[in-house]
């Protein structure tokens, strides 16, 4: 008599875990995607760009070493090269955010 209730609450019991699991994966699913998840800069330009907007472009620290930025520049400019579909405006500001990154041109904020 007491096995055919243990059996009962014990499938009960796996129901709402199993039902507590879906909403918690579909919560999951669902969430906003975090800042620190982005893959590229999303945002406009500034008139004089700084230090901190060529590190944002190209999607590196503002004292990351030379090869480093290179690296982003290339995976960057790759993903958004005029001969490729992409814009001839972005394609010089991800080179000028290069150059500023590299000490080729000073903008704003650069103190060394």
């Amino acid at each position: 008599m007491v096995a055919p209730i243990i059996a009962g609450v014990a499938v009960a019991a796996a129901a709402y875990a199993g039902r507590y699991s879906i909403q918690a994966w579909h919560a999951f699913k669902a969430r906003p995607t975090t800042a620190g998840l982005r893959k590229f800069y999303e945002g406009g330009f500034q008139a004089t760009m700084t230090r901190r907007e060529a590190a944002l472009i190209l999607g590196v620290r503002e004292r990351t070493p030379a090869d480093k930025i290179k690296e982003a520049h290339r995976r960057v400019m790759v993903a958004n090269h005029p001969d490729a579909g992409g814009s001839h405006y972005l394609a010089s500001k991800i080179n000028e955010a290069k150059d500023i990154l590299l000490g080729k041109t000073r903008g704003n904020n650069s103190a060394f």
